[in-house]
This record gives structure tokens, sequence and C-alpha cells, in this order.
């Protein structure tokens, strides 16, 4: 299905665009600790914000944070950052850090308020972009191996057992299928079973036999290609 070829460079590609992002964000942050003064807050109320990613539509808590900046000049600033239960109470102190240029961009100093947002983007942008990395490695690697089965590989007859549906992959709601066979190896009586790759079509009315060509790889019959060369290509 081309959607699908599709997906894994878009996931790349968008898990790339996050780890370029995370850099960014750390280099900023970095840049603002490097470039701040350290004071005393004081948390002078909770702000209500209800929580966009929950399935209970929770509230969510931040702190409103004033402190006094190096000119005497009375600042305001609510954390990035919410929780629930709230992370801190009113009237706590709290260690503040900002820019003497722009004291309104101040952020409390704690790990989670300077870097959550860094490691967040960083860990999401890692897992989108090893999900689509790995599926294109692992469709060169069957590639290679398909090129090698066809050079070097033997060809045999398996058994037709069925047609059923690959449940762990789904593409807009829809199952691809797969055609399964099996074959007993006459030099060690061992039973071995093969599965297709994925069809997006049913296959049953066009399998017209009970044996199904298999190229194996003779050292390591767990390395296969299931020939359906014999199906009609879907159009388009």
């Amino acid at each position: 299905m081309k959607a699908l070829n599709i997906v894994k460079y878009v996931l790349t590609v968008i898990g790339a665009g996050m780890l370029v992002g995370t850099f960014f964000l750390y280099k900023s942050t970095s840049d603002f600790i490097e470039k701040s003064v350290e004071t005393q807050g004081t948390v002078i109320e909770l702000l209500e914000s209800r929580s966009k990613s929950s399935s209970d539509n929770s509230i969510m808590y931040k702190p409103l944070v004033a402190f006094t900046d190096a000119k005497g000049t009375e600042v305001e600033f609510a954390s990035s950052t919410s929780s629930n239960p709230p992370s801190y109470s009113v009237n706590e102190k709290v260690d503040v850090i900002y820019n003497p240029e722009s004291p309104n961009k101040a952020k409390i100093k704690g790990f989670f308020s300077l870097w959550g947002g860094t490691i967040i983007i960083g860990i999401l942008g890692l897992i989108v972009f090893l999900i689509g990395f790995g599926i294109i490695v692992s469709g060169v690697k069957k590639k290679n191996m398909l090129k090698h089965l066809k050079t070097h590989g033997t060809r045999i007859e398996s058994d037709f057992q069925n047609v059923t549906l690959n449940t762990t992959l789904a593409v807009n709601g829809q199952n691809p299928y797969v055609v399964v066979s099996q074959w007993q190896n006459p030099a060690t009586s061992e039973l071995h079973l093969f599965t297709s790759d994925n069809i997006w079509f049913d296959p049953t009315d066009f399998i017209k036999t009970d044996k199904i060509n298999v190229l194996i790889d003779k050292k390591d019959p767990k390395k296969y290609a299931v020939d359906l060369s014999f199906l009609p290509k879907v159009a388009g």
C-alpha cells in the first residue's frame, strides 16, 4: 500500500525535525540560564486550566509567582508547567531565575520547569524517528534478503493452509491478508510455517492450488519469501 510507504518517510522526517527542535530548545534554555540571575519569589495563586490531553478533561494547576527584580520592580509570571495535584502551594517560597533584560520571562528554578519541555519533545521525537527509520531499515533488509534468495535460494513447494488477516497491522481500519503455508523439511523432519507478505485484498478466490512456492535459504529456512507472483496486481 502506497500510503504505508509514505508514512515511514513522514514519520522519519517528523521525528528528525522534533530532534532538531529539541537541540534548539536545549540551546535556548542553556543560554537563558547563562544570562540569568537568581532570586526568591512567592507563589501568589494557582491558575486553573483544562488538560487537553486528558480523557476526563481534568483540571491542571500552574503557579503564578511574584518576585522583585534587581531594579526593585514587582514582577509576576505564570509557570509554563502545570500539574494535578499542584506542585506548589499558595505562599510557598520558590527559587526564581530571570534575565535582567526581560524579567517578565522568568522561570522557577526547578529541573522540570527548565528542562521538561525539552525532555518531552526529545523523547517523543526519538520514538517517532526510530519507528519511521526502523520501518525503512526493515524494508531495506527485506529487499536485500529477497535479492539473495532469488540468486542463491532454494525453491520448494509448501502445502497451502489458509488465508488469514494480519491483525497486528491496520491502515484506515483495514487489516491486510496473508497466505499461510507449511513444509516439512525432509532432512530434519522439522515442520516450517510460512507467512506471506501483506496483501491488501482477499486472495482466496485466486488460489487454485494446494501448493505454494517458497524460496528458502537452505542453511536457515527461517529466511524465506513466499512466491505470490500468481496473484493479480492491484491497479493504481
